[in-house]
């Protein structure tokens, strides 16, 4: 009778590299998965290292078109921001990589998954939700929650000596003082030197973008074309550089924000264990992004539809942060936002210089923005004697509320605000 195979999520790290031999030597056959999604590595050096360390097969997916399309591009349309500030680069990569994770597993006929995810964060909850929705037989170890594992493996030391013990090989250089997290659309940085969020991070610290303080001081005009939200083509209007295939877009519009300091966030935000976590992220290309449709937005979205998208915006976010991204609510979601986006059609031209990404004019053939009838100094149809009868009719509400606040004052602390 055969070994049971198990596809791994490997990144060939000391953490994942343990974690492949131990499953061995639990007597499985180890299916090593390696994900791209733009991360700076070596892929064929991990490939090498994970059949060393005794996989059976490695998967080497290049998962970074999809990654634009299907996810970065899906969470442009509803403007998914958590907790007012990160843009989500991780929670956005995960339920990718557990996809092409599951189908792996589909096609070796695999009974186990299994993840290097630690038991405090947020990425073993993406994975494991992802598997459940996706393929609910498949049986999930989690060795960073398995009570043998944790035994033998209290800290790093362990895994270091386990390590040169099997013959793994541990780099050498020293070990940088915090936690990072690399893809196409941004590089996270947190844990180790990072956890004083009453201490500043040090320049050190960035390694994607330049300092503001070192950009260029020139500004950089970018046209950018968007069709139902999507985007379809970038413009630099310095120099002429045209990208329209999304994955050179993705990479180009990264490149120029890197250049100009565009992207850099730190926060304390919440996990969805409850944890708070300090986090500093980069995120350059989707910042540009992300300012250049909610711009476009302005022109070109009814205001009732987007007061209503904006309401849902932060539901949306927290589903991705939470990894409910394969769920019945999140197809509830997409469906409205979608249709949201059905003429959000045009470009806008923005300005990027020294972190800041600003938009200076906006095109859309289906513009809802009447220049007549928006203007100071031309009436374009609008009778402003009904305005007098709009306000009447606005403020009897707050003539009654009046009354009961002169009999009961319930708002006493706004002094100086009600007459009394």
């Amino acid at each position: 009778m055969g070994k049971d195979k198990i596809v791994l999520a490997y990144s060939g790290g000391l953490d994942t590299s343990v974690i492949l031999k131990w499953l061995c030597e639990k007597g499985f056959e180890v299916i090593a998965y390696v994900a791209n999604v733009g991360q700076q590595d070596d892929f064929e050096q991990i490939e090498q290292k994970a059949l060393k360390t005794g996989a059976t097969k490695v998967y080497v997916e290049d998962l970074r078109k999809e990654f634009v399309t299907d996810f970065i591009f899906i969470a442009l349309m509803g403007n998914a921001i958590y907790e007012g500030r990160y843009l989500l680069g991780t929670s956005l990569a995960r339920p990718l990589i557990a996809k092409k994770q599951v189908e792996i597993a589909k096609m070796e006929k695999a009974e186990y998954v299994a993840h290097g995810a630690t038991g405090k964060g947020n990425d073993q909850v993406r994975f494991e939700l992802t598997y459940a929705a996706l393929a609910p037989h498949l049986k999930v170890i989690s060795p960073w929650k398995d009570p043998q594992f944790l035994e033998q493996f209290k800290g790093r030391t362990d895994l270091i000596n386990y390590a040169k013990q099997k013959g793994i090989p541990v780099k050498a250089s020293v070990e940088k003082p915090y936690s990072e997290d690399e893809n196409l659309m941004h590089i996270s940085h947190e844990a180790g030197k990072l956890e004083d969020p009453s201490q500043q991070a040090d320049e050190t610290v960035f390694n994607r973008t330049i300092s503001p303080k070192q950009t260029p001081d020139e500004e950089t005009f970018l046209e950018i074309h968007f069709k139902n939200g999507i985007p379809t083509k970038v413009l630099n209007l310095n120099n002429g550089v045209y990208k329209e295939d999304p994955l050179e877009m993705f990479e180009y519009l990264n490149e120029i924000g890197a250049q100009n300091g565009v992207g850099r966030v730190d926060m304390v935000e919440n996990r969805f264990i409850g944890i708070k976590s300090r986090g500093v992220y980069e995120t350059p290309g989707a910042t540009i992004l992300w300012v250049a449709h909610r711009d476009l937005e302005g022109i070109a979205m009814d205001k009732e539809v987007m007061h209503l998208r904006d309401m849902l915006a932060p539901k949306f976010s927290e589903l991705i942060y939470n990894g409910f991204w394969f769920s019945p609510e999140m197809d509830f979601l997409l469906a409205a936002f979608k249709k949201s986006q059905e003429a959000i059609d045009g470009k806008v031209i923005v300005s990027i210089y020294k972190g800041s990404v600003m938009p200076v004019a906006r095109f859309s053939p289906t513009s809802l923005y009447d220049q007549a009838l928006s203007s100071m100094d031309v009436e374009g149809g609008f009778n402003a004697v009904d305005s007098k009868g709009f306000i009447n009719i606005h403020s009897i509400r707050l003539k009654a509320h009046n009354l009961v606040l002169k009999e009961k004052d319930p708002f006493a602390w706004r002094k100086g605000i009600i007459d009394g």
